[in-house]
């Protein structure tokens, strides 16, 4: 009678189970019910599977039944390991890139950023649904990094209220979204989107003033000697620029975020050293110097103004010309700079090698005001000095193969930056309302001055040599307090194309269509021969 019974609400149990999947599927608003229903027969099902412990106890005791158990275990034990495999892969996910040229990793700059945000940043792509795979790749590259990135794929042909509502007029345009701000870009490469991204992030342009007037380098020019190339890369990190002639102006503009005096040739005039010191301590200015050695080595000479001025700041600008036989180069006066660098900021997990055409030691000032310390952050290597009797330098197989008296010893300084707090003046008393907690005031603002040796270095001519152009632009960042974009910079892929002469192409048909299959075909009628 209980075995009837225990039957029956076997029976009732799948009956309410299937009956739960079908309202799942035909009736979706009773779902409630269905849920009752699905568990209340699962219930009924294990109690009559617990009313027939006898019988499968008496099941398992056969030989065939054992091995069915074993193998099921084993199938049960496989797929739990598949399921843990793919849980892990969704929760843990990990990307390698074995591509010679990296080209489907981000840049250090890229992740540092991405890493940095703190709300969410919404990448739309506007374009036709075949052409959505461009884009794939390289944004599943920002998501996978970022928690906070979205990527949505919009057809613009099918969604044409959205398309107008962001003004995209351009198939391929990628819309980002971040905090009520926009920005836009028609371009898949890492360097246009980091580019667009570090415009959202910091919406605040700031300005650059190259000095003028002392035979500077000139941020517009695009001859070798010319910046053109730091004026290129100054817009892609948000920098506007113009020149300064302060002769004329007598002042520098309310919206100058930096000085670069870049290779003068020229002292600075009486009356611009006053107002360049007043920038720099009273209104926590910020001032980069590239001063180039002296271009007549018979009768340097030197600047005067300029170098009191690095000096009242920590840093000594000698008047020498750096000399390096650590055979890294294959003439003497054209010392690179290697990793591992100085400990500092501007140079925190640089391991780029930068070439300096011609420079002068650049070394911390020994007796500079109390507070305005220098600290070299480019140096060259042991094997090298800063060689003070210039007119030496003329025929250079004729030098020393050590530093005589008074020349710089090497390892040489050849760019030193300074930090100066800014003046903190006494504040009343204030309600915390009115005063809010430093935490939320940014960075604390500083007077930064950067003097380096050489400004060929960062001219059109050099400018591709490995880690020339990221050093310039993490120095500006970090003149500028904008430490969040000092990083290796992304690079534009390379090509790699093999491109063959008529002679080669010529040879790899007959390697491949005439000689291998011959080989080959060689080979199997001889194997036959031998057989016969």
């Amino acid at each position: 009678m209980i075995k009837r019974i225990f039957g029956v609400l076997s029976y009732v149990g799948m009956l309410l189970v299937f009956g739960a999947l079908a309202v799942r599927f035909l009736k979706p608003e009773w779902d409630q019910y269905a849920i009752y229903a699905a568990w209340s027969g699962l219930a009924l099902v294990v109690l009559y599977t617990i009313g027939q412990w006898r019988e499968i106890v008496a099941y398992f005791e056969q030989r065939n039944a054992r091995y069915g158990a074993i193998a099921s275990v084993g199938v049960v034990v496989f797929l739990g390991i598949l399921v843990a495999v793919n849980y892990l892969s969704t929760r843990r996910n990990t990307r390698w890139d074995l591509t010679a040229n990296k080209q489907y990793s981000l840049s250090e700059q890229t992740v540092k950023l991405l890493q940095g945000l703190k709300s969410p940043v919404k990448f739309m792509v506007f374009d036709q649904e075949a052409n959505f795979e461009r884009f794939r790749p390289r944004l599943q590259g920002y998501a996978y990094n970022s928690t906070q990135v979205q990527v949505e794929y919009i057809d613009a042909d099918r969604r044409p209220v959205q398309t107008k509502q962001y003004n995209v007029d351009t198939y391929g345009t990628v819309v980002m979204e971040y905090m009520g701000r926009v920005e836009r870009v028609t371009s898949d490469s890492e360097q246009d989107l980091t580019n667009a991204l570090i415009k959202l992030l910091n919406p605040q342009q700031r300005k650059a003033y190259f000095l003028s007037g002392h035979g500077e380098k000139d941020p517009a020019n695009s001859d070798r000697s010319g910046f053109s190339g730091i004026g290129d890369a100054l817009k892609r990190d948000n920098y506007q620029f113009d020149k300064l002639v302060l002769a004329q102006t007598n002042e520098i503009p309310a919206d100058a975020t930096m000085i670069v005096v870049a290779g003068p040739r020229t002292d600075l005039l009486e009356q611009e050293v006053p107002i360049l010191e007043e920038y720099l301590s009273k209104k926590t200015g910020k001032l980069l110097v590239m001063l180039d050695p002296s271009e007549d080595l018979k009768q340097p000479s030197p600047m005067p103004r300029l170098t009191a001025l690095l000096k009242e700041w920590g840093i000594d600008a000698t008047e020498s010309v750096v000399v390096d036989l650590s055979g890294r180069t294959q003439v003497a006066t054209v010392p690179v700079g290697a990793p591992p660098y100085p400990s500092h900021a501007i140079t925190q997990n640089f391991g780029l090698i930068t070439m300096f055409p011609l420079v002068r030691a650049m070394v911390p000032a020994k007796d500079a005001p109390q507070g305005h310390t220098g600290q070299s952050f480019v140096q060259t290597a042991p094997r090298s000095w800063g060689e003070t009797n210039l007119a030496s330098l003329e025929d250079p197989s004729k030098l020393a193969s050590e530093p005589e008296k008074g020349d710089v010893a090497g390892p040489v300084s050849i760019a030193v930056a300074t930090a100066v707090p800014a003046a903190s003046p006494e504040k009343p008393d204030a309600t915390p309302a009115s005063n809010p907690p430093e935490a939320d005031q940014g960075p604390k603002p500083e007077t930064r001055v950067v003097a380096i040796g050489d400004s060929d270095f960062a001219a059109n001519a050099y400018l591709g040599i490995e880690g020339n152009r990221d050093l310039f632009m993490n120095t500006v960042n970090w003149l500028s307090q904008q430490e969040g974009l000092i990083a290796i910079r992304p690079r534009e892929a390379a090509d790699r194309r093999i491109t063959l002469t008529a002679n080669t192409s010529v040879g790899m048909f007959w390697i491949t269509i005439v000689f291998i299959p011959a080989i080959v075909l060689g080979a199997g009628v001889f194997s036959w021969w031998r057989r016969r």
